[in-house]
């Protein structure tokens, strides 16, 4: 199945859930498939946020980022990702983990290329 078809929402509207087992880490999920699992949501990193339980990420499928607000670091990379930066992901690029001092919003879509 798709993603649904969807107008300009407020995103607050959407459910904020917890995201893996790490603390502080939540999602708004704005459109999922849910055949697939992609989906575009909205990822909260509440302040002093630390992923390195999560490790490493690798995935199968497109990534698409752009930071609202806050930042985060890149502890593999050890540098600082911003508001207003984006990023592009394809399948099995290596990224995170992170840490978020002052916490970070980011604006994410997931999707597979055929």
């Amino acid at each position: 199945m798709a993603k649904p078809e969807l107008e300009f929402t407020d995103f607050r509207l959407f459910e904020e859930k917890p995201f893996s087992a790490v603390e502080g880490l939540t999602e708004r999920v704005i459109a999922k498939d849910s055949d697939s699992g992609v989906a575009t949501r909205i990822l909260i990193f509440a302040p002093n946020t630390d992923t390195t339980p999560n490790g490493v990420q690798i995935h199968d499928f497109w990534e698409e980022l752009y930071i609202i607000e806050g930042s985060i670091i890149d502890l593999s990379l050890n540098q600082e990702f911003t508001a207003g930066m984006v990023a592009c992901r394809p399948p099995g690029m290596k990224h995170g983990p992170w840490i978020s001092p002052n916490g970070c919003k980011t604006f994410e879509v997931r999707y597979y290329a055929k």
